[in-house]
């Protein structure tokens, strides 16, 4: 049997009809909630999503940034970034930078938490204190770190001296076996605060009648520690360690100020390199690829916290 046209363009009016009718009804019930978010739906928009297809885009050409038009190559950028040695260079100094930038703040600042929730006077001043330089930017963190690092008048190799360690002292930063790991100290320094007050934050929630049961029953202070209270901060752990995991895919500034990923490229890290292929070689296509690369691993990271996040819940 042939369809009659008629019969097909009034099935189609029909379902426009009723779309348009749901969205009508839909705008008018939820008109007032969409209101109050607008502002920021533009906002978000400007700055967040329009520099992301930018940058998707970007990654597609060749541009020095200056010519007029663009060389659109497809898939090449993405081809030379799979092939680029110096990049995953870099890539293992993130990896590098995430493990001993998790594990240091987490292994410092948690027994810090225990000891100031422990402490009956003065808790705030010593969180404040602990906190005091989280609230520095990275540039001067960096600056400050340079001072001591230095080897003319560096702080650090003078306590050396001063401890009879002389053989110890040497260019921190200089030095292609130690720069990396000076950085991720003076990163760790920078973070512990924050650290701190989550962890003290997260320690009030621990339910205190399972440690005195635990007491009870002949447990020490590492027992209780292991098997009650850590058991207890799962989720604010996991907190810090994927927040942790996702800036050590970001970080740029310390870096740029203290060594510029110097020396040798021994401290070469993702967003350094990506700042260089753009600004430096003028290549703004290539440098855009490995922004995007940078934002598939924020993302990867992103989505591992939602998803422990989600079983932690469940569990809950």
């Amino acid at each position: 049997m042939q369809v009659q046209p008629q019969v097909i363009v009034g099935k189609n009016v029909a379902m426009s009809t009723a779309r348009n009718s749901f969205f009508t009804r839909w705008l008018d019930k939820n008109k007032t909630g969409f209101l109050f978010v607008l502002p920021a739906l533009i906002f978000y928009t400007i700055f967040f999503f329009v520099p992301i297809l930018n940058t998707i885009y970007y990654s597609f050409v060749r541009w020095n940034g200056a010519a007029p038009t663009m060389q659109w190559v497809g898939l090449a950028n993405y081809a030379q970034m799979f092939q680029d040695t110096q990049l995953w260079s870099a890539f293992q100094h993130n990896v590098t930078w995430i493990i001993a930038g998790t594990l240091a703040p987490i292994a410092i600042a948690l027994p810090l938490a225990l000891l100031v929730t422990n402490i009956s006077r003065g808790r705030l001043f010593y969180q404040t204190a602990f906190f005091m330089p989280h609230i520095l930017s990275n540039v001067v963190v960096a600056v400050i770190w340079g001072w001591i690092y230095s080897p003319q008048f560096g702080l650090l190799n003078a306590a050396l001296r001063n401890l009879g360690l002389d053989s110890w002292t040497r260019g921190w930063l200089g030095n292609p076996q130690t720069a990396l790991f000076a950085i991720v100290a003076a990163a760790v320094w920078h973070y512990i605060g924050f650290c701190l007050v989550i962890f003290v934050a997260g320690l009030q929630d621990v339910d205190v009648t399972l440690i005195e049961a635990a007491k009870m029953d002949g447990a020490n202070e590492l027992q209780r520690f292991f098997h009650v209270i850590i058991p207890q901060m799962r989720h604010v752990l996991n907190m810090v360690i994927v927040y942790t995991l996702i800036g050590g895919f970001n970080v740029f500034d310390i870096v740029r100020v203290m060594t510029d990923g110097g020396p040798a490229g021994n401290t070469e890290l993702i967003g350094t390199y990506a700042y260089k292929m753009s600004f430096r070689t003028l290549n703004i296509g290539y440098g855009a690829t490995i922004s995007v690369l940078i934002m598939v691993l924020s993302l990867g990271a992103s989505i591992v916290y939602n998803l422990l996040r989600d079983r932690e819940e469940v569990r809950r």
